[in-house]
């Protein structure tokens, strides 16, 4: 690293709390897929914010309309109507199919609200009695990290020396419908999911799974909440991940790409009954649902659908999928994904998947590791197929590269 790499990496070290481990590279402009470092040298940016960015760096369409917005206003509080959130609502319901909007600013937040809500679902409607509902999740979930939703992780970097813990979850295997069967009491009110397991690795559950849930969820009376906060808006190839198997949640959860980066935006999104009970001074946020953040969501769902980056990002992540698939390499123990949501897990022997990480950085692309051994691929839904095809030749380079 250059000096002034080093002096920005050692500042952050000096002042900052050190919960992240980040690789090391200083950035500091972005364009689409590609993000430049302080040097100026070129990456293709292979995680997206964590598929926050999935429309590209600095969509100029969405930047326009935040400085649009900025311009006229940007933050009233809920105790005023503005004339944004009246509109964003109407968009994002009439493109989900949903009834009932809650807007919120980051994902935990959006998780923590669909918590409150369906326990009060519980209690006023299905009759649970005060304080016993039960919500079940799952085990290698990750749905933020609050203090309540820690709580139910089984992630120890996540839980240890944070409790004690709210009491209410059930934790059962991920991808198991005679488990969830088996946990479902009269006092359960909800199964809180991630529809494809993103922090865990890009685990995918077995064909059929979800259609099961949707069946138990519904027979039991129980809400299915899907976090589709990184899932959803395109990132696996549909609008939502629900879509590959054609069901529908009680309450969906979004996040990330529904500001294309540019700010911090989320939402519950429900059937009448859940978000329905809410009543004035049960819930709020100051800046959730705030003008600013409207005119971006806005704008960040119109480009999405009028670009065609959902079926881009079916085209791209199956030629993606595939290339990856063709790599021949012993490091290599499986490869996984749905769309441009993507993994390689490497053999424990070959070593933690960080150094592969360091090692594409230097080659132009900027990938994430995860538990050890696997690296995440998830670049924006804007890709080509050359630029899939320029990662996937670095990509086996640095997978057949020999580390010892």
């Amino acid at each position: 690293m250059s000096a002034s790499v080093i002096d920005f990496v050692a500042t952050e070290a000096r002042f900052g709390a050190h919960n992240y481990e980040p690789i090391g590279v200083v950035l500091s402009r972005g364009e689409g897929v590609w993000v430049w470092d302080t040097e100026g040298n070129r990456y293709l940016d292979c995680l997206s914010a964590y598929s926050a960015v999935s429309q590209g760096h600095c969509h100029p369409k969405i930047l326009a309309a935040m400085v649009e917005q900025a311009h006229r206003l940007t933050l009233t509080s809920r105790a005023f109507h503005n004339d944004q959130l009246a509109p964003f609502y109407e968009e994002i319901a009439a493109l989900t199919g949903s009834h009932k909007v809650l807007p919120m600013n980051s994902g935990a937040e959006a998780v923590e609200s669909a918590i409150k809500s369906v326990r009060k679902w519980g209690y006023e409607v299905k009759g649970v009695p005060d304080c016993q509902a039960e919500i079940i999740v799952c085990a290698n979930n990750f749905h933020g990290r609050t203090l309540g939703i820690v709580g139910f992780s089984t992630d120890p970097d996540t839980r240890t020396h944070f409790g004690p813990f709210a009491p209410g979850f059930k934790i059962i295997p991920f991808g198991d419908a005679t488990a969830l069967a088996e946990a479902i009491t009269p006092n359960t009110v909800a199964f809180l999911v991630e529809p494809i397991q993103g922090e865990a690795g890009v685990i995918l559950p077995p064909a059929g799974y979800f259609a099961e849930v949707r069946e138990l969820c519904t027979t039991n009376n129980v809400m299915l909440v899907l976090d589709e906060i990184q899932t959803g808006l395109g990132r696996t190839g549909k609008l939502l991940a629900e879509q590959h198997e054609g069901i529908e949640a009680d309450v969906t959860l979004l996040g990330k790409a529904l500001s294309g980066g540019f700010y911090p935006v989320s939402a519950v999104l429900s059937n009448n009954d859940v978000l329905g009970t809410l009543r004035p001074g049960q819930h709020g946020s100051t800046f959730g649902g705030n003008p600013l953040a409207c005119a971006v969501a806005r704008a960040a769902l119109r480009v999405l659908t009028e670009e065609g980056m959902i079926e881009n990002a079916a085209r791209q992540g199956a030629r993606f999928l595939e290339g990856l698939k063709d790599i021949r390499a012993n490091t290599i123990r499986e490869v996984r994904g749905r769309g441009l949501m993507l993994a390689v897990e490497l053999h424990p022997e070959a070593g933690r998947a960080r150094r592969y990480c360091e090692a594409l950085q230097s080659k132009g692309i900027l990938a994430k590791d995860t538990h050890e051994q696997t690296i995440r691929i998830a670049p924006p839904l804007v890709i080509t197929s050359d630029q899939v095809d320029w990662a996937l030749e670095r990509l086996a380079t640095t997978l057949t590269q020999d580390f010892s």
